[in-house]
């Protein structure tokens, strides 16, 4: 059954007014009628099965006749990233990393960033399309581009993957399957040239721990999905 979003409804309504952008999907795109069967998520862990009352695809109206709540686990994978300058590749990291679970994601401007600017409108879509498409009824949060200092400030601890080769080599323990924490854990990955010297003891300073992501070298948005994968094979380990 073909699945839209819509941020404002709740509990409680019996009707549902689509943004244009929504009704025009379903009116003309999918040249849905009044009286097809659709699903309507909010993002917040409501899935609301309705039919179609108006089909106008300017305002498309939609009779509401079952909700389902999902509950939300309580794990939280966050990966804060450095966009890379090619963003075609941080759009297939954002949705996939959706499509697998990840629940909130930061975009770090450092040293060595490339990439000083976002479209977050497009990116928000990105997102909202993941979701829908891989039937999450919880929408996973971006955040805006932010200063790599100003991210450790509001996030003092978490894991820190690098590539630098430090006096004391990470050793084999040092995972992030050894180290995540369901919550409060953010997953720090760097730069198309890696996080400069400087950050990395910063981070260490602050309380991160430093982890290897598998024994090769991983392209930034490798590295970002690999990370949400791992952490979210930890937590399906703790909830099923």
């Amino acid at each position: 059954m073909a699945q839209f979003f819509d941020p404002n409804i709740t509990e409680g309504q019996s009707f549902a007014i689509l943004s244009e952008e929504e009704s025009k999907h379903i009116c003309k795109v999918l040249r849905m009628q009044s009286g097809d069967s659709l699903e309507l998520v909010n993002g917040k862990g409501m899935l609301f099965y309705g039919t179609i009352a108006i089909a106008d695809s300017r305002r498309c109206k939609v009779e509401i006749t079952k909700i389902v709540k999902e509950e939300k686990l309580n794990t939280h994978i966050h990966v804060a990233i450095a966009p890379t300058k090619n963003m075609d590749r941080m759009e297939w990291l954002l949705e996939k990393a959706t499509e697998i679970g990840m629940d909130e994601i930061s975009f770090l401007s450092c040293d060595n960033s490339e990439r000083k600017v976002l479209k977050m409108e497009r990116l928000s879509k990105i997102v909202q399309g993941a979701m829908k498409q891989s039937k999450r009824l919880y929408l996973p949060k971006i955040n805006e581009l932010q200063s790599f200092d100003q991210f450790l400030k509001s996030h003092p601890s978490g894991l820190i993957a690098h590539c630098e080769r430090l006096e004391d080599p990470l050793s084999r323990e040092d995972t992030l399957a050894n180290h995540w924490k369901s919550i409060d854990c953010p997953i720090l990955i760097g730069p198309e040239g890696d996080f400069s010297t400087k950050e990395i003891e910063k981070a260490m300073h602050t309380g991160y721990q430093a982890i290897r992501l598998g024994k090769n070298r991983l392209r930034t948005e490798t590295a970002g999905l690999y990370a949400v994968m791992q952490a979210k094979l930890l937590s399906d380990e703790q909830h099923f």
